[in-house]
């Protein structure tokens, strides 16, 4: 079965009870598949959904829907590995985000399909992703 990682374009969009996205990621979840998120990506996954108009129901959403995703913490390993794609990838010129490089090295590491609409991550060697919106 497939294993996946949230980017927060695929994260906050779950709190939207009638979203397409939400609906396909509950279907995939109830077959059999995984979905996970990281720390960089519930940070901005929180702050993104808690400044909208509907806060206080999609952080009660997001409080249900985040038990089905475990979630990966960075480590001080992740963190070198972090820098050292962005500087490879800075001497082939091409920027990445620090939370960008973060949330690449977890996929990595945890050998998960990254799901966003992030078209940085192409430049990521060996970084498998989908875009599901």
């Amino acid at each position: 079965m497939p294993a996946y990682l949230l980017d927060t374009n695929h994260a906050s969009p779950l709190v939207t009870l009638q979203h397409p996205l939400r609906k396909r990621v509950l279907q995939h979840l109830d077959a059999g598949d995984s979905f996970a998120i990281c720390v960089p990506v519930l940070t901005e996954t929180l702050f993104g959904i808690s400044i909208l108009p509907r806060a206080s129901a999609n952080r009660a959403e997001w409080s249900l829907l985040q038990l089905r995703f475990p979630c990966y913490i960075p480590d001080e390993t992740d963190a070198a590995l972090a820098a050292d794609l962005q500087i490879a990838l800075r001497r082939r010129g091409i920027q990445l985000a620090t939370v960008d490089a973060l949330i690449a090295v977890l996929a990595l590491r945890y050998d998960l399909i990254l799901l966003t609409t992030d078209s940085d991550y192409r430049a990521v060697p060996g970084l498998r992703w989908e875009n599901w919106r």
